[in-house]
């Protein structure tokens, strides 16, 4: 059973940037309450939505969330949950939203790991994490969200054949995720060819920082639990 104090407790990262616009800050008080997840433990994360969706998908650290938004209006019967400590970024996609709320959207303002250590074995069925921060700097490594045991806790909450899907634009980064998860007995990577990774496929919506691409080009994996 995952246990949330295997992992490292402190959250790297900003938690606030500039002071919200007045709009942004009304959104974050009138429309975030109604999108908000509530965390229980060892709930079903369907009961999550109302109505109760066929399967729940999992973003962690969703950036402005255009990614997570896309996929919760072209799959209306999925739940999509997406978890992201930054303020503005929230902030974001509340404003992204707020003229057509989708329902089978969950939002955590905070770190993923508690919805992890909450979530039932095998109840989810994708895990999105895309362009997170590289921390490039060999003693920052260890800040990393990819490592061995958050592999092992997606594992966990997969299902059979569901799927974790990565992408990066930092080489460094890229190769150590896929290192530890070609090492890790529960996951097999999908790929066949460099062309089934090097490029974005049509079926994953694009994402700001993937425009921005500071630091090369992009690369998408995909990894199905075994």
């Amino acid at each position: 059973m995952f246990e949330h104090e295997q992992f490292q407790k402190k959250l790297y990262g900003r938690r606030k940037g500039p002071k919200l616009s007045a709009h942004k800050e009304d959104l974050r008080q009138t429309l975030l309450p109604k999108h908000a997840l509530n965390i229980v433990q060892g709930t079903d994360p369907r009961d999550y939505f109302a109505p109760r969706v066929e399967d729940v998908w999992l973003e962690i650290g969703f950036g402005a969330g255009e990614h997570m938004l896309a996929l919760a209006r072209t799959n209306p019967a999925v739940g999509l949950i997406g978890a992201e400590p930054y303020e503005s970024g929230v902030a974001k996609l509340l404003s992204h939203m707020e003229d057509n709320p989708p329902a089978n959207l969950r939002i955590h303002e905070g770190d993923a790991r508690d919805i992890l250590a909450a979530l039932p074995d095998g109840s989810l069925g994708k895990v999105f994490v895309l362009f997170p921060d590289p921390w490039p700097k060999t003693r920052h490594h260890k800040r990393r969200f990819i490592q061995t045991e958050m592999l092992t806790a997606f594992a966990r909450v997969l299902r059979a054949g569901g799927e974790f899907r990565f992408a990066s634009d930092d080489a460094g980064y890229a190769a150590w995720t896929l290192e530890r998860a070609l090492a890790h007995p529960d996951f097999a990577w999908t790929a066949q060819s460099p062309a089934d990774f090097n490029a974005r496929p049509s079926h994953w919506p694009p994402t700001r920082y993937e425009a921005k691409a500071l630091h090369g080009p992009p690369v998408y994996y995909s990894f199905v639990r075994a």
